[in-house]
């Protein structure tokens, strides 16, 4: 049984091997493996495919297409969600129920997208109807009232009548006003409510500035590189590799292979046993750990210490592109999720008004949702600059446009 659960999560490790020696990715296939090994009734997954190689990806697909009994999975992998029965979404207008797969629920919301926008078109042409409404009703009031002081002056109407007719004028001047107030008032406040709808439906959106790096410019060269941790085991061997331009290369091979370390090399984080390591551009990185922010410091404070040149105008326009908006920039960057602080240093490192020529991301879709994800997806398709990306999310490489791998072997 121990070994038909490991080959199921297609982990090829022995038995009795520490958990210790084992990869990030390894170590979920192990703990997915043991809930396997339980046979339960109900599965309960949470982010199941983070860290994993592609293989280990399919290897949970394999494993919940074949899986008989109860799951529920909360998960921003877009492969997986398109093997599900049902997607339960969660937003800050409860859960609703979806029926069908990740393809099925985002035609849903595109429908329900283009709904709330003319919902908010209707509310605000009901608000603009009931504005020229009570100026109509004020105006024909005004000239009423206008016409009565006139008559007033020529003295054609007894005083009891124009008193009578003042009283009259202002109960109606006032029933009129409180009307036209209390129509104002219900109208706007449906407008803030359809608004705030499309706010929760759209996505976030993400402008670049421009790097302007030319294309024939070199942007990384590698040459005969070995490096590890410990002298009798390098993780990568004789590695040469080059970057010219504005290429977006993925770093791709299986979890162990050396991704991790080869990032290290590429930032100045590791230096190498032998060969040589150059970059030629200025460039930024953002891990999985966004270990660019310091946890102490607020969002705002963190931009102003990477982007030294934004006045606070400017800092907070980028920090609202990335939803972080009044107060909620001012939270303390140690205490985000893994969401908000990945979309925190994306905005420190991408809104600045000249971001990075190079920019080096490590597993970027890890801890986002999925609009967020796309949101990302269409800032970097209009970035200028150079992409060295290690991810094993394959709609996300294919969304950014990738035009070269480096494939790393296992060691």
């Amino acid at each position: 049984r121990l070994a038909a659960a490991l080959a199921r999560v297609g982990l090829e490790a022995e038995a009795g091997t520490p958990l210790a020696a084992l990869s990030g990715g390894q170590g979920t296939r192990a703990a997915l493996a043991a809930l396997i090994f339980r046979e339960p009734d109900f599965l309960l997954l949470d982010e199941p495919t983070n860290n994993l190689d592609r293989d280990g990806r399919r290897a949970i697909i394999d494993m919940l297409a074949g899986w008989r009994a109860g799951a529920i999975v909360v998960s921003h992998d877009r492969e997986l969600l398109d093997t599900m029965d049902a997607i339960v979404e969660l937003t800050s207008l409860g859960a609703t129920r979806y029926g069908g797969n990740w393809s099925a629920y985002r035609a849903r919301k595109a429908l329900e997208l283009a709904a709330a926008h003319r919902d908010l078109a209707d509310a605000e042409k009901h608000a603009a109807d009931i504005a020229r409404t009570a100026q109509a009703v004020a105006e024909r009031k005004a000239r009423k009232d206008s016409a009565g002081r006139r008559k007033k002056a020529r003295g054609d109407i007894p005083r009891i009548m124009l008193g009578a007719m003042k009283e009259r004028s202002e109960l109606t001047s006032g029933v009129n006003a409180r009307l036209a107030e209390s129509r104002q008032a219900q109208a706007a406040e449906a407008v803030t409510t359809a608004r705030e709808r499309i706010e929760i439906l759209q996505p976030l959106t993400v402008s670049v500035p421009p790097t302007h790096l030319p294309a024939s410019r070199t942007v990384l060269r590698m040459e005969g590189v070995t490096a590890g941790y410990l002298p009798e085991r390098p993780v990568i061997r004789a590695l040469s590799f080059a970057m010219t331009g504005p290429e977006r290369v993925a770093v791709t091979g299986p979890n162990g292979s050396g991704k991790t370390t080869f990032l290290a090399l590429v930032t100045g984080q590791l230096q190498p046993w032998q060969g040589s390591v150059r970059l030629f551009t200025d460039a930024a990185m953002l891990d999985q750990r966004v270990s660019l922010l310091d946890p102490a410091l607020s969002i705002r404070d963190n931009f102003r210490r990477i982007n030294p040149e934004a006045d606070e105008n400017a800092c907070r326009a980028a920090l609202a592109r990335f939803m972080f908006r009044a107060d909620s920039a001012l939270q303390v960057a140690g205490s985000l999720s893994g969401g908000q602080m990945l979309r925190a240093g994306l905005a420190a490192v991408l809104g600045g008004a000249r971001p990075p020529a190079l920019l080096v991301l490590d597993e970027p879709t890890n801890h986002l949702d999925i609009a967020s994800i796309e949101a990302v997806e269409a800032g970097l398709r209009a970035y200028d600059g150079a992409l060295l990306v290690v991810s094993h999310d394959e709609p996300f490489l294919e969304a950014i446009g990738i035009t070269r791998r480096l494939e790393l072997p296992v060691r």
